[in-house]
């Protein structure tokens, strides 16, 4: 692998970090709002679950329909339009107090937020080429740090007579903020050549985005393309567990307030921000697949401190190691998909947003119905069953680079 891969952050690639941001703080403001929207709602864990699946049906849908709408709207089009989406999801959350309506703003916010996602991920792919995987990496970083933000915020307005639901505004007013400060700027045409220096300022308008597939969209994927799919998964649905369950297990363990109990995902959040900005020098260095064993290993000894420990310290240290772990396997997971489809981006963003949407969906929903039945701590063993699936099956199908 060359290891003088140098990362260049321009104006366009910029503004995708930050709409990466943006959609942070939708998703770790709904993943801290769960625990007490379960409480105000008094539902199941199970039930609760549903959410977390209604974002991932949302996920698939805007998986399914994403090649065709970059096609025909052009990745700029589509990247706002879901940012949209999302915020106008969120602002349901926010305004409906029953069921219905809090799980179809899930499933809203899901949908375009998940479509917006993908093709911001594309495009830093086809934007940064061999360095692709470590602008990933950066990028979701830049996205964790305003996760932790939103946590921390939301922890603070949920204890106030307010309650919990203004902090959920934060997406609508930071997606408003940087559509008037950015909104001009976009990422010019794959066609065009990576910069070989630093960014000169605002690409040109001229482009809408638009990315022939490097071959046939009809072809077959490879084997490894499929096995990369189970990976992003697991490692999607690990992540979703502890992001909408963890907190529940912080307050059952250590006696902390439900709203006391989201900075435990502030903890995580911490620890993937430093593992994704790590992570960006590693995958300049390795390959995806062998980072991603590694962080895998990381998460497993996370999860077994955070399992086993009965004090807040404790359990705040292995939810940052485990964060430390999770952080990278989004932005490894994903490259690998697009490394192996055969000059396909968009395409291979699609399918990755159909296999993270199912991995979303069925973490959390499982974890919760297992902690209806046999109590949440019993519940999180379902964490080393993914981190061993996802384990082996990138050992068995990693290339040699």
């Amino acid at each position: 692998m060359d290891r003088n891969i140098k990362v260049i952050r321009d104006s366009p690639t910029w503004l995708i970090y930050l709409q990466l941001a943006t959609f942070a703080t939708y998703l770790y403001g709904l993943s801290a709002a769960l625990p007490l929207l379960r409480a105000e709602l008094g539902v199941s864990q199970a039930v609760a679950g549903l959410h977390g699946t209604g974002m991932a049906l949302g996920g698939i849908a805007g998986g399914l329909a994403l090649p065709a709408l970059t096609r025909r709207f052009g990745r700029r089009v589509v990247t706002w339009a879901g940012l949209t989406g999302m915020n106008a999801g969120v602002l349901l959350v926010v305004f409906g107090h029953a069921l219905p309506f809090t799980l179809a703003g899930f499933t809203l916010a899901g949908c375009c937020g998940s479509t917006a996602l993908y093709v911001m991920m594309a495009v830093l792919s086809d934007h940064h080429g061999q360095a692709g995987a470590a602008v990933i990496s950066e990028a979701n970083a830049v996205g964790v740090i305003a996760g932790i933000a939103t946590t921390y915020a939301f922890s603070v307005v949920a204890e106030s007579p307010a309650g919990w639901r203004p902090a959920l505004f934060v997406p609508v007013a930071s997606t408003l903020l940087l559509a008037l400060l950015m909104g001009r700027i976009w990422v010019p045409s794959p066609s065009a050549a990576v910069p070989e220096g630093p960014g000169s300022g605002t690409m040109p308008e001229a482009s809408d985005g638009r990315a022939p597939e490097a071959s046939d969209g009809r072809a077959p994927y490879g084997w490894r393309f499929h096995i990369a799919g189970v990976v992003l998964l697991c490692c999607v649905a690990i992540e979703f567990a502890f992001n909408l369950w963890a907190a529940e297990l912080l307050s059952q363990r250590t006696g902390l307030s439900p709203g006391l109990a989201a900075t435990g995902l502030s903890a995580m959040l911490a620890g993937m921000a430093a593992g994704r900005f790590g992570g960006a020098r590693l995958a300049l260095r390795f390959a995806p697949g062998s980072v991603l064993l590694g962080s895998l290993g990381v998460t497993l000894a996370g999860w077994a401190l955070f399992w086993a420990g009965t004090s807040a310290p404790v359990c705040y240290a292995g939810l940052a190691l485990s964060g430390l772990g999770i952080s990278v396997q989004f932005p490894m997971g994903l490259t690998r998909m697009i490394e192996v489809s055969g000059g396909r981006p968009d395409q291979a963003s699609g399918a990755a947003s159909i296999w993270a949407g199912v991995g979303s969906g069925s973490g959390p929903f499982v974890l919760g119905a297992l902690g209806d039945g046999f109590g949440t701590h019993a519940a999180f063993l379902l964490a080393p069953a993914l981190i061993a699936v996802a384990a082996g099956g990138a050992a068995a199908s990693r290339t040699r680079s």
